[in-house]
């Protein structure tokens, strides 16, 4: 029986990836602050679902994560869907703050603990919840978007060093658009997907091993012009 973690659980995409893997009959681990919402999962699916609540920037991350891997008995999938982004044109180093500790210094812990596990065990899959916003930069939320072409960054460092050890660990890189979750900002969002349409897409993109998937699947339009976009142009939109 295959054995998932998923953290950031609580809601949006990584609360109905979690539904996926309980229906596919996995054992699914899953982690978030909100012990509430959690435990609504573990009522949900009782024989499939085990949660751990804990904060990603304030606990002992790694410690909540051994004790959740020896409850599954094993871990063979882990799924990082923790984050957030603000608004702030103003910005406020606060803000900025709380973005760069959870995207970038608790993510980076998350995801060395996880291939570090599968490096010891010489297979796994990570895969990981980045964004589109990762191509570019942007003027309303610096620090999401540069936190997030940290991550995607990150997990291609990652790939290539599974390649060069020749260990048998995927690393996948999800780079939704936009998505209605409660961390979306903003109004007018065009390509909107719904949490449960995003989570489909992605789930069968992880069955697949795939190295990197746009979600929807229309949005690789969308990342291949803001690739190709010049300077002068992207800064005028």
């Amino acid at each position: 029986m295959k054995k998932v973690i998923i953290v950031g659980a609580s809601s949006g995409i990584g609360r109905e990836l979690a539904i996926l893997y309980a229906k596919k009959k996995c054992i699914v681990g899953v982690t978030g602050r909100r012990r509430e919402l959690l435990n609504e999962l573990k009522d949900q699916y009782p024989e499939h679902i085990i949660p751990s609540s804990f904060d990603n920037t304030k606990d002992d991350v790694e410690y909540h994560l051994q004790q959740l891997i020896a409850k599954l008995g094993g871990l063979d999938l882990l799924i990082l869907s923790s984050g957030k982004g603000e608004l702030n044109a103003p910005l406020e180093w606060h803000v900025e703050q709380e973005t760069i500790e959870l995207n970038v210094m608790a993510w980076t812990q998350l995801a060395d603990f996880t291939f570090n596990y599968f490096k010891g065990q010489k297979h796994g899959h990570f895969a990981a919840i980045t964004s589109i916003a990762s191509i570019r930069g942007e003027g309303r939320a610096p620090a999401y978007n540069a936190s997030k072409s940290f991550q995607t960054n990150y997990l291609e460092g990652l790939r290539k060093m599974a390649v060069f050890l020749k260990l048998k660990i995927t690393v996948t890189d999800i780079q939704p658009g936009f998505v209605k979750t409660e961390m979306a900002k903003g109004k007018g969002r065009f390509w909107e997907a719904p949490a449960v349409k995003a989570a489909r897409q992605i789930f069968y993109a992880i069955e697949r091993k795939k190295n990197k998937v746009y979600v929807t699947k229309r949005w690789w339009m969308v990342a291949l012009i803001l690739k190709m976009m010049p300077g002068w142009i992207y800064n005028r939109i």
